[in-house]
């Protein structure tokens, strides 16, 4: 029987010549193998959803969270937007061979920098089947080979992805160990994808951060975190409360379970009263609970709203779910201040009708995306025109924010000369 490590080790060296093979493959190629994964997508969708559903059965038994169950069920609509992202993707401008600069020495020595694939992205995730499908697309489509290991509780809705995704890449033509997944719920694996020195050029974890920091804490090759999303929406004295009030709704309330979605919701001092008191009951009315800070609970509490205090590890949790820790602040200075010492450097937008207040924010909030009178919920990479992301980087190296093709590839330099010898 095949170890675990051995299984890794096949896996890892198939993906390694999958990669050779992909960095010379026209882009024309690429895209037609796009859009045969899109279409065996479509031809499955009965085996696809009937494996999701035993997927979301299970996890319902097990009683996991609302919020999780959602962000694993597939459905006929989810899994049309799997198949048209495919198809976004092949419509991008190819990324690999790009010319970034150019330019020519005293000497006549012509330099250029060139983009290029970075190699076998090992990728490790949780709980969205969907996920599997924007990742192999991004990864192909950027010149690498991709190892996928996606969480247990999807492993049956992966498989059947997995699956179609490679029928389409043999009907393309191209290796498909281009996009492998593995079969296997073991934990281990992460260690091992982690361990992959020489064979594994990237690591990318996306899910939790108890998985994040088992990552970070056992690999031996680079690694590119998507840390939590402690996302903060904050209302300024010059906000249009009505367009404050609808930001609030939809960046919690439209997918409370992603890492997009607010967590903390920061108000003036000077409109607390009326903003708090409206937005309280629209939020309290989509079920969300609110926990609150002393200044913010009295308000609540004076508006009749239901409202718990808040502690403050509320302000550094991700629910991912609905419920809300909210805060009354003195100014935008004092909303920066709360975001830099609570939040994770995620996304975060202030609503405010003053040009200069925005742009106070805008300069002092060092998150990965920071947004004016726009929801949290912006930041994505579909939404961002990238076709698709791979995750949202926290880090500030090499990669920050959501991750589309450009951030799955490298560069080198390329010297032409006539001869020229150093002196």
């Amino acid at each position: 029987m095949q170890t675990l490590a051995s299984l890794i080790a096949d896996m890892g060296f198939r993906a390694r010549a999958a990669a050779r093979t992909l960095a010379g493959t026209p882009p024309a190629r690429i895209d037609a193998a796009l859009g045969a994964m899109a279409a065996e997508l479509r031809a499955a969708q009965t085996d696809i959803l009937n494996a999701n559903a035993a997927d979301v059965a299970a996890a319902k038994a097990a009683g996991q969270t609302a919020a999780l169950v959602d962000r694993l069920t597939l459905d006929p609509e989810r899994l049309a937007k799997c198949a048209e992202g495919l198809c976004s993707v092949a419509k991008l401008p190819y990324p690999v061979g790009q010319m970034l600069r150019e330019w020519t020495q005293p000497n006549g020595l012509k330099f250029s920098k060139v983009r290029v694939p970075l190699g076998v992205i090992g990728f490790i995730y949780e709980s969205r089947p969907n996920v599997t499908v924007d990742a192999a697309g991004l990864c192909l489509k950027s010149g690498n080979a991709v190892i996928l290991r996606g969480g247990s509780e999807a492993l049956r809705s992966n498989l059947a992805l997995a699956a179609a995704l490679s029928r389409g890449l043999k009907h393309a033509g191209l290796p498909v160990a281009a996009v492998q997944l593995v079969p296997v719920a073991d934990r281990d694996v992460v260690r091992l994808l982690g361990e992959a020195v020489g064979v594994i050029d990237l690591l990318i974890p996306r899910g939790g951060r108890g998985l994040i920091e088992t990552v970070v804490q056992s690999a031996r090759i680079p690694v590119i975190k998507h840390y939590d999303g402690i996302c903060a929406l904050y209302v300024d004295r010059a906000a249009d409360l009505i367009m404050a009030g609808k930001l609030a709704i939809n960046a919690k309330c439209s997918r409370p379970g992603v890492c997009n979605a607010i967590e903390t919701l920061l108000v003036h001092r000077d409109i607390a009263d009326k903003f708090l008191a409206e937005a309280g009951r629209m939020l309290t009315d989509r079920h969300v609970q609110l926990r609150a800070e002393p200044r913010a609970l009295a308000v609540l509490t004076r508006a009749g709203l239901p409202a718990s205090t808040a502690t403050n590890d509320d302000f550094r949790t991700e629910f991912l779910d609905l419920i809300l820790a909210v805060k009354v602040v003195d100014d935008c200075a004092a909303a920066i201040a709360h975001i830099t010492a609570h939040g994770s450097h995620h996304t975060d937008t202030i609503v405010t009708a003053d040009a200069a207040t925005a742009e106070q924010f805008l300069a002092g909030v060092d998150s990965a995306v920071v947004l004016w009178n726009a929801s949290t919920r912006f930041n994505d990479g579909h939404e961002f025109g990238f076709g698709a992301e791979i995750g949202i980087s926290t880090d500030k190296l090499h990669a920050r924010g959501p991750m589309g093709l450009e951030e799955l590839t490298s560069y080198k330099y390329v010297v032409r000369g006539t001869g020229q010898v150093r002196s």
